[in-house]
């Protein structure tokens, strides 16, 4: 082994187990979901079973527990040294990964096992694609081929949602976004009242920037996570995974008329699979090299996935 190489595996800020390793962890959490339940949390073409949540995510339910109350009580700590009464903050999980990886999955299935906790917390789930501009507006800017890029989202519109949550005001909305036309939905909002706990859900919410000249404070939304995790697995993958999505979409949501992507779905296997390639190595592959994969290290949690949608190692950073 290099000298390199040796620097990386000694300083490696992330503890990482076997999925067996980590099955172990979940001690006697008890599985509050049923297979029903499950079942229904499971995204398209994502795998999702009782095995799954018995061995990945009560283990991780069993930990963001420690770690909700950990913070709580520094929280309390912090109030009784400054001599004020403030209300306590919700406690933000970030939820990070490419386009295909399940994101969408892994934010249910904690939103539902974390408002199971005794006592029962509230626990609100948001997805940053609400903060995506409007069609009109990167049609305008030329964003279109952009979009899910950092630069197509409203970052002013998701840091103010994200104060006004830490700060505890009431409601606090966000913009709706409908996958099947394709764009924000016109005066529509979902209302998040004072959550316990909130998931925030998006390809780039670990996303930075430049660092400021001046010193000034620049805010990125990860600042406002108590933890984060990265959904992960290998692009080839995820290359796989996107095209066998977007061919089972021709019959399903493509199929609607109401649909953006209406015109794919006529298309033949051959042309749909050449399609879902072009789409994903113009668009999707080049926003996951150059904005997803980079923020990976700045995860708290790591989950990988095999070619079988199946999490194989679990990566926990070191305190």
């Amino acid at each position: 082994m290099d000298a390199r190489a040796d620097h990386q595996v000694q300083y490696n800020p992330y503890r990482v187990f076997t999925r067996a390793q980590w099955a172990t962890l979940r001690d006697d959490t008890p599985m509050t979901l049923t297979a029903d339940e499950v079942a229904r949390l499971r995204s398209l073409h994502d795998r999702l079973d009782m095995k799954e949540v018995e061995e990945i995510y009560l283990p991780l339910s069993r930990l963001l527990s420690f770690y909700v109350e950990a913070t709580q009580r520094l929280f309390v700590a912090q109030r009784r040294f400054l001599g004020i009464q403030d209300r306590k903050m919700p406690y933000i999980i970030g939820v990070a990964g490419s386009v295909a990886v399940g994101k969408s999955t892994t934010a249910r299935v904690l939103q539902a096992l974390l408002a199971r906790w005794s006592p029962r917390p509230k626990v609100d789930l948001v997805t940053t694609d609400g903060f995506l501009y409007p069609n009109s507006v990167l049609e305008r800017e030329g964003l279109m081929t952009r979009k899910g890029f950092p630069e197509s989202y409203d970052l002013s519109a998701v840091l103010g949602f994200l104060s006004d949550i830490k700060a505890g005001r009431r409601p606090v909305r966000a913009p709706v976004y409908s996958h099947l036309t394709y764009d924000i939905v016109p005066n529509e909002w979902v209302e998040v009242d004072r959550p316990d706990i909130l998931i925030l859900e998006g390809v780039n919410v670990l996303q930075t920037g430049r660092l400021p000249r001046d010193g000034n404070a620049v805010p990125y939304v990860s600042d406002f996570f108590d933890f984060s995790v990265y959904m992960d697995a290998d692009e080839p993958i995820l290359r796989e995974w996107y095209v066998e999505r977007f061919l089972a979409l021709r019959n399903t949501a493509f199929a609607d008329p109401r649909s953006y992507f209406n015109r794919y779905a006529v298309l033949s296997d051959a042309e749909a699979t050449a399609k879902a390639l072009e789409l994903w190595n113009g668009i999707n592959l080049v926003n996951l090299e150059e904005n997803i994969l980079p923020t990976r290290p700045r995860a708290t949690l790591i989950l990988k996935k095999g070619p079988d949608h199946v999490i194989e190692t679990v990566s926990l950073r070191r305190l």
